[in-house]
């Protein structure tokens, strides 16, 4: 390169079409790059006080080189300026104000200078050549790519793309999948980052959005937009679960992806290295694609609780350990591909927990109501399950129950009322033991039982609650899939302080704001008091 600074004409045009058709870059950057080290090698020559600038013609390769001064009535500083006098003999006419230009001759390169100048072209063209390599991958995430293996790096997996490097790294490899140097590869652009040491391309073989993107390439139907894979889930290398629907009702779905003698699902499982794949029609009905994800066990029926976003599934005994799989496998894939948590129950199982729910609330309207064991079941019974339901319940409908009149009805009424009224005074008694201020009772839908579980969590001011994110405050929790009764031990499922109380987000979200509240009143008689002083001063 230090060849570029001292060649002649032909060859610097020669030296920037090559570099710019080698790093596949336009040659206008190769030309600014040249540009830039010629003015730095100069300013090296002549003074880096003075705006040199230099101009390489990319069609003629003419180097012309030049100082910018201003023309004025009394020169201070002589790098940048020029009196009239002086400006005359560089362009006639000149008058004070103007900048006008002062040719340089050509300067000798030695080795110091050359060798400074071949870092500056280099560091121009790398840094084009980074910003061109984003450029044309950050459009391509989700997107299939081949590349050859270049290298193993610590279990990751260096993939050369032609005009750029992926990695992929070692979680996102297929388990137990042996690659070497050389091998073809293909995977699924996961995400483009720009880093300090260049773009990062970070492609993966195990994210369901590979296996989503094999269908596409051999299921023409998919491609086409006719059948729609709605969601999927993947045990890398081991098995897998997709959800299709089909937007021609003359279609069939499964049939389209399995293909004629499975040959189209078999040619993606031979790509995941014989991962089996569930094909499963996709439904709008919660309940029906729980069902169809669970295949191949058989269901009884399902429950969806809305409120904990749990969905419970019933099974006959004899299908209870196909619905789990392995180690929970078809569970954990279903409860993946339906984007809730699964609880699978046997037959009596559910019976069991029916029963104990019956029990538990049968003794909850006994005790808080004061009523017999008969009464309390027939609330039950009727599908009263909280103090909440009978309080605020219309009349009609609790008379309506058999063997209730109006008075009855208004009797039980009143009692939930008075029932959840001892249960506030008890929380507000304990919210005051734990010292939550009462400016926290103001706070939109928080009440005292929310208000003690806040205290026990150590938020007991505005300033701690303001402090807190949504989701620390009301994100749900999300616990793993598991068949009730199994006692193996685990984590607690984590969420917001308050996710027992099924508050949504944008609920969090109006109560943590009515917290800062005060932040901003203060701020605004400090901004008064101010705009006072400044006005007494001025006076």
């Amino acid at each position: 390169m230090a060849t570029a600074i001292s060649a002649n004409k032909a060859e610097l045009l020669a030296i920037a079409d090559s570099v710019a058709k080698e790093k596949l870059i336009d040659k206008a950057i190769v030309i600014e790059a040249m540009e830039d080290a010629i003015q730095r090698a100069a300013k090296n020559r002549y003074g880096v006080e003075n705006d040199i600038r230099a101009k390489l013609d990319p069609v003629s390769g003419d180097l012309r080189l030049w100082r910018v001064v201003e023309v004025v009535e009394q020169v201070d500083d002589y790098f940048k300026q020029v009196d009239l006098k002086g400006a005359e003999k560089l362009q006639k006419g000149a008058k004070v104000g103007d900048f006008i230009v002062d040719p340089l001759p050509p300067i000798e390169f030695g080795r110091i200078q050359a060798q400074a100048s071949k870092q500056i072209i280099f560091q121009k063209v790398r840094d084009a050549e980074r910003e061109r390599q984003y450029d044309e991958f950050k459009d391509r995430v989700n997107e299939i790519i081949t590349g050859v293996v270049k290298r193993v790096e610590f279990g990751h997996v260096v993939v050369d793309l032609g005009r750029a490097e992926g990695v992929i790294r070692r979680d996102q490899q297929i388990p137990r999948e042996v690659v070497r140097v050389g091998d073809r590869v293909r995977s699924v652009v996961l995400n483009v980052r720009r880093e300090n040491r260049g773009p990062q391309i970070f492609l993966s073989r195990a994210h369901p959005e590979f296996m989503k993107k094999l269908f596409a390439q051999e299921v023409p139907e998919i491609y086409d937009g006719i059948i729609e894979i709605k969601a999927a889930a993947r045990d890398p290398g081991s098995r897998a679960k997709i959800g299709v629907i089909s937007h021609d009702g003359s279609i069939d779905p499964v049939g389209a992806c399995v293909g004629m003698k499975g040959s189209r699902v078999q040619a993606v499982v031979q790509e995941m290295q014989g991962e089996k794949i569930d094909i499963i029609p996709w439904s709008p009905d919660t309940a029906t694609f729980v069902v169809n994800a669970l295949q191949p066990a058989n269901v009884s029926r399902v429950v969806i609780d809305e409120e904990e976003d749990r969905i419970e599934v019933v099974v006959p005994d004899d299908q209870l350990s196909l619905a789990i799989g392995r180690r929970g496998q078809n569970v954990r894939l279903a409860s993946q591909l339906t984007g809730k948590a699964i609880d699978i129950l046997t037959e009596a199982d559910a019976s069991e927990k029916r029963q104990k729910e019956f029990v538990e609330r049968s003794e909850m309207f006994q005790n808080e109501l004061d009523v017999d064991e008969t009464l309390a079941q027939l609330l039950v019974a009727e599908g009263f399950g909280a103090l909440e339901e009978v309080a605020y319940v219309e009349i009609e409908e609790l008379a309506t129950i058999e063997g209730f009149d109006e008075d009855l009805a208004q009797e039980l009424q009143n009692r939930a009322q008075e029932a959840l009224e001892r249960r506030e005074e008890a929380n507000r008694e304990e919210r005051r033991a734990l010292g939550v201020d009462d400016a926290l009772t103001t706070m939109p839908y928080l009440t005292e039982a929310m208000l003690v579980t806040l205290g026990k969590a150590g938020i007991k001011t505005l300033d701690d609650l303001a402090d807190l994110a949504t989701d620390e405050l009301v994100e749900k929790k999300r616990a793993e899939p598991r068949r009730r009764g199994d006692d193996t031990p685990r984590k607690e499922p984590k969420g917001g302080i308050l996710a027992e109380y099924g508050l949504s987000d944008e609920q969090g979200n109006e109560i943590i704001m009515a917290a800062r509240a005060h932040w901003f009143a203060d701020e605004e008689p400090a901004k008064a008091g101010e705009e006072d002083a400044i006005a007494d001063s001025e006076q």
